[in-house]
């Protein structure tokens, strides 16, 4: 049985990510900050919650801890917490606000994928999906055709944009490991303000890299139709 854990899974692309991995027989540990949220979300879904905050590297140390206590190993890490940071005027953006962003979406990515690539390491087909987005994509952000160059949104995309490019890095580093990205698309969640497609179509992406067999590619940034532009 595959066993999946998924940052920021209480609600949204992580909670639908988890639904659906849980429905496809995945033995799924719910990681969120929110005890209470977290406990709830795992409960419904009858998975089980982890506590972790990836900002914390003690919260962190103890979630991967707990999980090779109580299943001794992963196969598949879904990096999916995330921050969309201030917006507004980019002449009110500050140092501050970027490090909030970069603390969650970047070094809390890394962080969370020190700590479990060991128990990664320990599946016959280890995998991990970093959930990005196409505001991270100079292509679809520079294509006036998609809705991606609608916005400006320079800390979030900054952001993902690393993500993106940490992807397909760990991708060669790690030649045990597939190493993938997903862009969710332009999804319905507090993030967008309700615009865009459902959730569900959001987490296609996810869950298809999540559930990538052994002969599964490595190093791709894919969306719910296929390659996304660097």
């Amino acid at each position: 049985m595959t066993t999946t854990f998924i940052t920021g899974a209480n609600k949204s692309l992580g909670y639908e990510t988890a639904r659906r991995l849980a429905e496809a027989g995945h033995t799924v540990l719910l990681g969120a900050r929110d005890p209470e949220r977290g406990r709830a979300a795992a409960e419904s879904l009858g998975a089980r919650f982890v506590r972790i905050d990836v900002t914390d590297e003690a919260s962190v140390r103890e979630a991967a801890e707990d999980v090779a206590a109580h299943e001794g190993s992963i196969d598949v890490l879904v990096n999916n917490a995330g921050v969309l940071g201030r917006v507004g005027p980019a002449e009110e953006y500050t140092a501050a606000d970027m490090s909030a962003v970069l603390e969650v979406n970047v070094v809390g990515l890394v962080r969370v994928t020190h700590a479990f690539l060991p128990l990664l390491r320990r599946s016959a087909n280890p995998v991990i999906v970093n959930v990005s987005s196409g505001m991270g994509s100079f292509g679809l952000t520079g294509d006036p055709d998609r809705v991606e160059s609608q916005y400006a949104l320079p800390l979030y995309s900054a952001s993902k944009a690393a993500v993106t490019m940490l992807t397909t890095q760990y991708a060669k580093e790690l030649k045990d490991v597939k190493v993938n990205a997903a862009d969710p698309g332009q999804t319905a969640t507090d993030f967008t303000g309700g615009l865009g497609h459902s959730v569900a179509d959001g987490a296609d992406s996810i869950v298809a890299l999540a559930t990538i067999g052994r002969d599964g590619p490595t190093g791709r940034f894919l969306d719910r139709t296929g390659p996304v532009p660097w």
